[in-house]
């Protein structure tokens, strides 16, 4: 499960056994504990894992506003879904994970990922449309910011979060933390890596002859 904040862009993904109404609810749970901003509503996209009586009720417990995607409009979802491949696949790549011990690398790999987007990494934000000096329409940004640094210009923290979110900040290693993700990535390669590349070729018929049927020829007339 990926989640990610319009205004500032802080990012929290975790991985979940399965897509069951108790785990999702407890990765939910999760992000809310673990984010440093207040979780004020939440939109969905329109899976039926998501968009259930438990879910909603669970929002409604938190006095959180609960919207949905709209059907057959990919854009609604264009912040997160826009993570699925620069932030999941490639950190987890495209293998089959369906273990426990899986699982728990995992885990830890998504700590170690979860910093370098929203401490370290800057990004633009789109803030209008403008034209280049060929008269050609595009887009226009703003100055690459890290999300930790658009979160401290809101007034959604106090002055002692503040401190201690520049503080964290301020005593990290990126090159360590690049290492750490490194050698998880190496134990998920171990892990799973050959039975994914089995089933791959299980499920694509193979263009060449089979050799041990031989070969027919023609008869000459």
């Amino acid at each position: 499960m990926s989640m990610t904040d319009v205004l500032t862009g802080w990012t929290f993904t975790r991985s979940i056994r399965n897509n069951t109404e108790k785990h999702i609810i407890s990765a939910l749970n999760a992000a809310v504990d673990c984010l440093p901003l207040p979780v004020l509503g939440m939109d969905f996209a329109g899976g039926s894992e998501l968009i259930n009586h438990g879910v909603v009720k669970w929002a409604g417990n938190l006095d959180t506003y609960f919207t949905r995607s709209r059907p057959y409009r990919k854009n609604d979802q264009a912040t997160i879904e826009s993570k699925n491949n620069h932030l999941v696949r490639r950190y987890a790549f495209y293998y089959r994970y369906d273990t426990s011990a899986e699982r728990e690398v995992l885990g830890r790999l998504w700590e170690q990922v979860n910093v370098k987007p929203s401490f370290l990494t800057p990004t633009r934000k789109p803030v209008g449309w403008g034209t280049d000096k060929a008269g050609r329409p595009g887009r226009l940004y703003d100055a690459p910011r890290t999300p930790l640094d658009r979160l401290l210009d809101t007034d959604a923290l106090t002055k002692t979060q503040k401190t201690d979110l520049i503080a964290y900040r301020n005593q990290l290693n990126p090159a360590a933390i690049t290492r750490r993700i490194v050698e998880l990535q190496d134990v998920l390669i171990r892990l799973a890596k050959d039975k994914t590349d089995q089933l791959y070729l299980t499920q694509i018929p193979s263009i060449l002859p089979d050799v041990h049927k031989g070969v027919r020829l023609r008869k000459a007339s």
